[in-house]
């Protein structure tokens, strides 16, 4: 594999989730006998990387600086292949306007939206939101992950404050249909035609609360892989993964966030994740062990799969 740097922390409001996956990959593929080194691009300039002779990346970067290509063009123009999806598929993905609007292009199923931007936050104006999608209702940042800044609103009177903690975050704000049903992902791994799906894991959150804290600090929610849903659904799900995988340009690793509707089990895509969590609450490991590869093993897969976009893989 060559000399290899995993990149982890980074500056992004996912800092810390990025240390834990980070690690993870870092132990792991140091096990397995990989020259592995940890890498924080926060502390470091990315030239080093040229200089001290590393011959491809693990990007274990969660968030803005990391996952929304502009660590992957860094990358590109010093010609040092890396893991995960390209410049191009990266940043639209980070965009989950953007992600909304190619699925929808597609045909994809994705929850109605509205998008209100910095310069539509009037009171008046947010206020109208629900009226247009009904309640309750999603407001997120569209450019963060790890269910940062997001919150479920119950009624007019919360849309102020729920706009106001994404704007925090986010000059835009992602107001979205909430689809009332079971929440499941859906990890895939490889590029094009030869992108498989893993099996797809089934989240039970303690009243729904799928949150940070919740995701990555404490043991209440429960994750069901093999999934327990009907097979046809399960297979449906990772249809809808795959492409929704291929028709942003994804390649090497992925992971999808879907809501199946209760009352008429039709899935919906929230999100695409192109550098997907690897700490030990994450879901891209527990789905590839359900599919019979090791936590070390997954690591090397995806490091082994490092790229160009300009197809330079090494």
């Amino acid at each position: 594999m060559g000399k290899v740097a995993v990149l982890f922390g980074g500056t992004s409001a996912e800092r810390e989730i990025s240390i834990m996956s980070g690690s993870g990959v870092l132990e792991a593929l140091r096990a397995r006998g990989v020259d592995a080194h940890a890498f924080d691009p926060a502390e470091r300039d990315l030239v080093e990387l040229k200089r001290d002779g590393y011959a491809r990346c693990f990007v274990a970067l969660h968030g803005r600086h990391g996952e929304d290509g502009t660590v992957q063009g860094a990358l590109e123009l010093l010609g040092i292949p890396y893991t995960g999806s390209g410049v191009m598929a990266s940043s639209v993905a980070m965009d989950k306007v953007m992600t909304k609007r190619i699925w929808q292009a597609d045909g994809l199923p994705t929850p109605k939206y509205v998008r209100l931007a910095f310069d539509q936050q009037s009171r008046e104006q947010i206020h109208a939101v629900p009226d247009v999608l009904g309640l309750p209702l999603i407001v997120k940042p569209p450019r963060e992950g790890s269910s940062i800044g997001v919150t479920k609103v119950m009624g007019y009177s919360q849309m102020q404050d729920a706009v106001a903690l994404s704007a925090k975050y986010d000059a835009d704000v992602l107001c979205e249909e909430f689809i009332e049903g079971e929440e499941v992902t859906c990890a895939v791994l490889g590029q094009g035609l030869g992108a498989v799906a893993l099996p797809v894991v089934r989240i039970a959150a303690p009243e729904g609360a799928y949150d940070y804290q919740n995701k990555y600090f404490t043991d209440e929610v429960k994750y069901h892989c093999p999934s327990g849903l009907p097979e046809a659904e399960e297979r449906e799900i990772q249809h809808a993964t795959l492409a929704a995988y291929r028709t942003l340009g994804c390649r090497g690793w992925g992971r999808a966030d879907v809501m199946i509707r209760a009352s008429d089990r039709k899935p919906f895509l929230l999100e695409m994740n192109t550098s997907p969590g690897m700490t030990s609450h994450s879901l891209v490991p527990m789905s590839a062990r359900a599919a019979g590869i090791s936590y070390e093993e997954l690591c090397l897969r995806v490091l082994a799969s490092a790229a160009l976009d300009s197809g330079g893989g090494v």
